[in-house]
């Protein structure tokens, strides 16, 4: 297993209210990127439940240049009809994230939290992560 040091959030970049699968995110990835697999190691879906992506022990493809020690977690939302950011995360949503990121803690030990945005000149996750989960950093 690899060393892992931090969780990064983010947002598929879809209009508020549409679904979009593990499936269709690995076919955004693997066919129209050329990667090997989906970038992000879990998704949540818009009434809370999580699925796997690219297993764990491997390293994401969701955070240019720190990907080797963290893991991808995104969440389907992150624009308004217009696909301007908009924090869309909704309650259960948000329920599943924070329950998902305590138990990546309990199994991999303290990581710390970020949203993509502080690694790159990006919305995402369209929320300040600090602001939103203060009291999980």
């Amino acid at each position: 297993m690899r060393k892992l040091n931090r969780i990064i959030l983010h947002c598929t970049a879809t209009p508020e209210g549409r679904h979009v699968s593990v499936d269709t995110i690995r076919k955004w990835h693997v066919k129209d990127r050329g990667w090997k697999d989906i970038g992000y190691h879990y998704v949540i879906y818009l009434d809370g439940s999580v699925h796997e992506g690219r297993p764990i022990e491997q390293s994401g493809a969701h955070t240019s240049g720190h990907n080797k020690d963290s893991i991808g977690i995104v969440y389907v939302g992150g624009c308004d009809k217009n696909m301007k950011a908009k924090d869309t995360l909704n309650e259960a949503q948000e329920v599943a994230m924070v329950n998902l990121i305590q138990a990546l803690r309990a199994t991999h030990g303290e990581m710390s939290l970020h949203g993509h945005n502080e690694f790159a000149a990006k919305a995402c996750p369209s929320f300040n992560v600090k602001t939103k989960f203060h009291w999980l950093l």
